[in-house]
C-alpha cells in the first residue's frame, strides 16, 4: 500500500495549524485525501466520467487516466435531484445538505485507518432516498465511527430520479444492451467495480466486500443480489427497510414492464416540446426536472435483471452472499390514521371479497387497534413482506446464511410532533454510531444501542456472521424457527412477530 503522506503548516495570529495530507495512487491516477483523529478521508473520487452532454442517460463510463494528484478532501455535489426538503414526516433525519447538486455526481468517498498492518473488510453503503433523492453528503452516512473499528468504509454517489431511471426507446436503439432506464444501479456496479480494482491502495481487502444500504438503497442491493452484472463484486449484504420483486411471470409481462418505462419517456420529451434523443440531451437538467412526469425507479429490463429477483433465486441465479436483513417497528407511509369506520370501508373498498380475511388480520374493533392495524399494514405491506420474501428465497436456493431483525427502539423526540417511534430512517445512526448527527435526546440507553448495533453490523462485514464477543448471540434465521434479533434497548431474540400478517402481503 504506497501512500505519501505530505505536511501543510498554516500561520495565523498566535495560532499554529498543522495539517496532513495523504496521496494513494488509484489504477486511474493519484488521490489526495487528509488524516483526521488517525484516520485517513478521502472525499470525493470520481470512479465515472462524468454523466452529461452525450453521456446523459447512458451506463456510466471509466474514468480516462489522470496526470497530476486530484484533491480529493471535500464532498462532491450530489445527484440532481428538487432541492433538499422534507418529503415525509419522518424524512429529516437524511437529507442532503444545502450544498451543490449536480448531473456530475458519480464520486465516492473512503474513510479508513491511517495505520493499517493487514487488508481490512470493507463496508460500501448506499444511501435511500426513494430512488428520487439522496447523496452521500448527509451526515448520518458517516463513516468515521465504522472506520475507527477496522473496516474500510465506503459511500458511493448514484443518479437519481429522471436522470437516473429514465428509459426511451432510442435510448434502447443506442444502446449495446438493447435496454434503457436503471442506469442508477449500473452506476452502483461501477462503483463496486472500482472498489474491486482499488480498495486495496486504501487498506481494504477487495474479496472481503460488504455492500449495505436503507430503504431504497436496500431494494438497490435486493437488484445487486440477483443481478448477473454484479457476481463477484461483494461477498455480504445488509438490506434496512427495503427489498424489491419486481416480480414477472412470463416475458410478456417483462416487455410489458419496458413499454411502460420507455412510454413514460416519450411522454417527458412530449412534454419538453422535443422529438429526438439529441434535443432531450440538449436541455437543461433544470427543465428536465421540472417537467419531469415524477418517474423514478428500476425495473426488470432483461439485462441488469435478466428477468425478475424472484426468478433469479427461484432458477438459482442469484448471486450467493450473507444477507442481514430487517424492518422497524414504525416503518410506514403514512403518520395519521383513519377512524375504524373509515378504515374497514378502505379495506372493503381495496380488498373487496377478502376484505373479511384481512380486518381478521388487521382488525377494527376500536379506532385504536384500527390504528395499530395501518400502522402495522403499512409496515408489513411495504417492507416487512418484502425482505421476509427475500428471506425465504434465500433459504430454499441460496447458500449464505440470513439473520434477520426488527429494530423497535422508540427515537426520542423533543416534542410529540418529532415522536415517531421506531420510524422508517430511524435505524441508520444506530448502525453506523452516528446518533451525534441528529439532534434528537439520546439517552444513556441509545448509546449503547448504537454501540451493539455497529458492532453487529461490523462483525458480519468481517466474518458474515453478525454474533461476537460481548453481544446476545444472533442465530441464523430458518423458516422452521423463524428467529430473529429485536433491536432496542434490551437486545431479544424472538420467533418474528406477526408473522402470518407478514406473511399475507407475501403470497
Amino acid at each position: 500500500m504506497k501512500r505519501l503522506l505530505t505536511i501543510t503548516f498554516y500561520l495565523l495570529p498566535f495560532t499554529f495549524l498543522f495539517a496532513q495530507s495523504i496521496v494513494v495512487k488509484t489504477d486511474k491516477g493519484k488521490v489526495k485525501g487528509f488524516t483526521k483523529d488517525n484516520l485517513q478521508i478521502f472525499l470525493g473520487i470520481p470512479f465515472a466520467k462524468p454523466p452529461v452532454g452525450d453521456l446523459r442517460w447512458k451506463a456510466p463510463q471509466a474514468m480516462d487516466p489522470w496526470k497530476g494528484i486530484k484533491e480529493c478532501t471535500q464532498f462532491s455535489a450530489s445527484p440532481f435531484q428538487n432541492a433538499p426538503a422534507p418529503f415525509a414526516f419522518w424524512s429529516s433525519e437524511f437529507l442532503i445538505p444545502k450544498s451543490p447538486i449536480s448531473e456530475d455526481c458519480l464520486y465516492l468517498n473512503v474513510w479508513t485507518k491511517a495505520k493499517v498492518q493487514k487488508p481490512k473488510a470493507v463496508l460500501v453503503y448506499i444511501y435511500g432516498g426513494g430512488f428520487r433523492s439522496g447523496g452521500t453528503a448527509c451526515p448520518i452516512y458517516d463513516g468515521s465511527n465504522m472506520a475507527k473499528e477496522d473496516v474500510v468504509f465506503v459511500s458511493l454517489n448514484y443518479r437519481v430520479g429522471v436522470f437516473g431511471f429514465m428509459a426511451h426507446p432510442e435510448l434502447s436503439k443506442e444502446s449495446s444492451s438493447a435496454s434503457s432506464g436503471n442506469y442508477a444501479i449500473l452506476d452502483l456496479i461501477e462503483g463496486l467495480k472500482w472498489v474491486k480494482n482499488n480498495i486495496h491502495a486504501f487498506g481494504g481487502d477487495p474479496n472481503q466486500v460488504t455492500i449495505a444500504g436503507q430503504s431504497a438503497g436496500a431494494s438497490a442491493v435486493s437488484i445487486l443480489c440477483a443481478s448477473p452484472l454484479a457476481k463477484g463484486l461483494f461477498k455480504n449484504a445488509v438490506l434496512e427497510s427495503g427489498a424489491l420483486s419486481l416480480v414477472m411471470s412470463n416475458p410478456a409481462q417483462a416487455n410489458e414492464a419496458k413499454e411502460k418505462a420507455e412510454a413514460a419517456g416519450l411522454k417527458l420529451a412530449e412534454r419538453l416540446g422535443v422529438a429526438s434523443l439529441a434535443e432531450l440531451r440538449n436541455k437543461s437538467a433544470e427543465e428536465i426536472q421540472k417537467t419531469n412526469l415524477g418517474q423514478a425507479g428500476p425495473y426488470a429490463d432483461g439485462y441488469i435483471i435478466p428477468v425478475d429477483i424472484t426468478g433469479a433465486y427461484l432458477a438459482g441465479k442469484q448471486n450467493d452472499v450473507n444477507l442481514l436483513i430487517g424492518w422497524n417497528k414504525d416503518d410506514r407511509l403514512s403518520p395519521r390514521a383513519l377512524p375504524a369506520d373509515k378504515y374497514i370501508e378502505q379495506i372493503k373498498t381495496r380488498f373487496k371479497d377478502k376484505a373479511d380475511e384481512v380486518l381478521q388480520l388487521y382488525p377494527a374493533t376500536t379506532d385504536a387497534i384500527a390504528s395499530e392495524s395501518q400502522t402495522a399494514m403499512s409496515r408489513n405491506e411495504f417492507f416487512g413482506s418484502k425482505q421476509y420474501g427475500l428471506a425465504k428465497l434465500q433459504e430454499a436456493k441460496g447458500k449464505g446464511k440470513i439473520y434477520m431483525y426488527r429494530f423497535c427502539r422508540d427515537v426520542p423526540g423533543f416534542t410529540p410532533e418529532t415522536q415517531f417511534g421506531a420510524f422508517h430512517t430511524g435505524d441508520v445512526p444506530y448502525f453506523y454510531n452516528n446518533l451525534h448527527t441528529v439532534n434528537r435526546p439520546f439517552e444513556a440507553a441509545d448509546q449503547q444501542l448504537a454501540k451493539s448495533m455497529s458492532q453487529y453490523l461490523l462483525n458480519f462485514t468481517k466474518t458474515g456472521n453478525p454474533s461476537g464477543k460481548g453481544l446476545t448471540t444472533w442465530p441464523a434465521y430458518d423458516q422452521k424457527d423463524k428467529k430473529i434479533m429485536v433491536l432496542d434497548k434490551q437486545l431479544e431474540v424472538v420467533r418474528l412477530p406477526d408473522e402470518k400478517q407478514v406473511e399475507y402481503f407475501n403470497k
